[in-house]
């Protein structure tokens, strides 16, 4: 299991008839749900939320999307100085982000329309009972990433 995020990388198959997107080196072993996001603008910022034991895959469908993470220090407390990463994903370029537990994450839609699918290790139910929210101006200047 790899306790840091981390991009799996896929590719785009075109030809005359249509274009085919995958990521062939995912494996959904721990996959137990999904959801699809879809930005309204692109001043929306959908952060923090905090896993505990929750496992999340980023996915761009349409568009492309700021998706950060921040390893949290104290889940009752956390610093005001962690450092936040993120990683520019695009419907263009087929690749999933896998941010694993411990970690809280945050999105930005970069362009209209924009989707995101959101994979999870965890039913619903799991997960609103171990997940914590911060608020999203904490650890990153989401305005800065265009």
């Amino acid at each position: 299991m790899k306790d840091k995020p981390q991009i799996i990388d896929g590719g785009i198959f075109s030809d005359n008839r249509g274009n085919l997107t995958f990521v062939n080196d995912f494996v959904f072993d721990d996959v137990k749900r999904f959801y699809v996001i879809e930005h309204p603008d692109t001043a929306t910022v959908r952060a923090w939320q905090g896993h505990i034991v929750e496992k999340k895959y980023f996915y761009v469908v349409t568009g492309s999307f700021c998706v950060a993470w921040v390893k949290i220090d104290d889940w009752d407390n956390p610093s005001a100085d962690l450092k936040a990463e993120y990683e520019i994903l695009s419907a263009d370029k087929s690749r999933i982000l896998s941010v694993p537990a411990g970690y809280a994450n945050g999105i930005k839609a970069l362009e209209i329309p924009a989707k995101i699918l959101i994979l999870s290790s965890l039913t619903l139910e799991e997960s609103v009972n171990e997940k914590t929210r911060y608020a999203s101006h904490l650890w990153l200047d989401w305005s800065s990433i265009k």
